[in-house]
């Protein structure tokens, strides 16, 4: 990581300009993580680390809740300044083939997503985030609360030195399907709190699991 680079400059969006911060890491040119960054984030700033998903973000398909959590997510960071992480790593490190193949056999079987990986023999999650601390480190964050319900990205970060606070988060339950997807999920180890953010403290305040949320 110590080689790897940053490429920086601003963008414009509606609600006024932010920093952009690309990777450019020496071994893998294409494909390159990246940063938005909102106002002048400090330590113990809101932090968002989103891994790639075409069918929800792109093309707006309501069977997870990946475009709801990088709305509320960009929402929050925009309001009270941080960063959000964005990781090429398609069907949670799989690819983008081996989400489509888990959506087949997911049709055929009544699996959920992560059984249907394991039904492939794929790993149930491949993703790394070094690149998330290596971006972090380059914006001199040390500290950080993270906008995750997936323990396994607060471990990761850790791992690399960064220190964590984390504060869960949960948008809209879009469908039927989603709700689904978000039960595997924890399930699968994420943790989940049907609570809001508070817009005055800027704490997420939440206690229910999302198991148990019958309202969509």
């Amino acid at each position: 990581m110590t080689d790897d680079e940053v490429v920086r400059h601003a963008l414009a969006r509606q609600d006024g300009n932010f920093e952009v911060v690309v990777l450019n890491k020496r071994d893998s040119p294409l494909n390159a993580s990246s940063a938005a960054v909102f106002g002048a984030p400090e330590d113990g700033c809101l932090v968002r680390v989103q891994s790639r998903c075409v069918y929800g973000e792109i093309f707006g398909s309501n069977n997870c809740d990946c475009r709801a959590q990088l709305d509320m997510s960009i929402e929050l960071v925009r309001r009270y300044g941080g960063v959000i992480v964005y990781l090429d790593q398609e069907g949670r490190g799989a690819g983008l083939v081996a989400k489509a193949r888990g959506y087949v056999t997911s049709y055929k079987t009544g699996l959920d997503s992560y059984a249907s990986y394991r039904h492939q023999g794929i790993p149930v999650d491949s993703r790394s985030y070094e690149d998330a601390a290596a971006l972090l480190r380059h914006l001199e964050l040390t500290r950080v609360r993270l906008l995750t319900n997936n323990p396994a990205k607060v471990e990761g970060l850790r791992y690399a030195g960064i220190k964590v606070e984390h504060e869960p988060l949960l948008g809209d339950i879009m469908s039927e399907q989603a709700l689904d997807y978000l039960a595997a999920k924890e399930e699968n180890g994420h943790r989940f709190s049907a609570g809001s953010f508070d817009a005055e403290t800027g704490v997420v305040d939440a206690e229910t699991s999302v198991v148990g949320a019958t309202e969509l």
